[in-house]
């Protein structure tokens, strides 16, 4: 039992790093409610498997100096391994095959079909409710299917702003399938839009320009009255 504890604690430091690009001991003792002395054995640990590596000290009040720990290369790679790999190269390969039997403008067509199928279902399964709770359920959808996604509502001065949500990918289960056909993440927007019809999305962030999550600003549309 303890060592399946460990090995859950480290594997919760390593997507705590993956979300929040860094941390020192205390932030991952607060966050996972473990002990520092617990905490810090486990980076050692990490350490010794080559998957997180510290950069710099930070004076934490009056304490001991802090490292600052972030993933390493190699630990990127095993985060982002365990996601994608349910997808494989299989998809890959699949989507080779048919773009060199159908032609480029026919295969376009294809995944343009695909992406208003996937808008389709996610949007039946989402249903009517508030946008907090769309987005919520939108989140979950993407988390069953190996994405590492979360959403946080944006706060607003203005007491007359619309809704706004921000929705965030911290990893891509079909990086793979991305990296040999980037457009799929071209059509991903398109598809989040057709989810939310009632709102605007914009792309905030994109792992494809060399950002470590995508996110998305999810806003609803403001209500015109009619008199």
């Amino acid at each position: 039992m303890a060592t399946t504890q460990q090995a859950s604690t480290k594997q919760e430091i390593l997507e705590y790093l993956w979300k929040h690009s860094q941390a020192t001991a205390l932030d991952l003792a607060n966050v996972l409610d473990v002990s520092p002395q617990a905490i810090r054995r486990h980076l050692k640990d990490l350490e010794t498997e080559e998957l997180v590596v510290y950069s710099t000290t930070v004076q934490a009040g009056m304490g001991r100096p802090q490292h600052v720990y972030q993933l390493s290369r190699q630990g990127r790679e095993r985060l982002h391994k365990n996601v994608s790999d349910r997808h494989g190269d299989f998809a890959v390969s699949l989507l080779d095959t048919l773009a060199e039997t159908v032609g480029h403008d026919q295969f376009k067509t294809i995944l343009q079909k695909q992406w208003e199928r996937k808008a389709q279902e996610y949007r039946d399964r989402v249903g009517n409710g508030s946008l907090q709770e769309r987005v919520a359920t939108l989140v979950e959808l993407r988390k069953a299917e190996g994405f590492m996604a979360e959403y946080y509502p944006v706060d607003s001065s203005d007491s007359t702003e619309e809704e706004r949500f921000i929705f965030i990918e911290h990893n891509c289960a079909i990086s793979n399938v991305a990296e040999s056909f980037p457009s799929v993440c071209g059509h991903e927007l398109e598809m989040f839009a057709a989810v939310l019809p009632d709102c605007t999305v914009e792309r905030t962030h994109w792992q494809i320009n060399g950002e470590h999550r995508c996110g998305y600003l999810v806003q609803a549309r403001k209500q015109t009255s009619h008199i």
